[in-house]
């Protein structure tokens, strides 16, 4: 339940730090769903990554 609530509370952050890069020109011309499917995919394995690292982190702390 703990890995939930840590998934809901940062992609939020990671969808707003996604969103100021800019990588358009990687893309084709004329590609945004490409570009915006991109963004998401990118926000979820970062929130993946950041959720599970507090989650260890947690964890850990607590059988020390």
């Amino acid at each position: 339940m703990l890995k939930v609530f840590l998934y809901l509370l940062t992609f939020p952050f990671t969808m707003w730090s996604v969103e100021s890069l800019k990588i358009e020109h990687l893309f084709k011309k004329n590609s945004t769903i490409q570009i915006q499917l991109f963004y998401l995919l990118l926000s979820i394995c970062i929130t993946y990554l950041v959720a599970n690292f507090f989650y260890d982190f947690f964890i850990i702390t607590q059988s020390i």
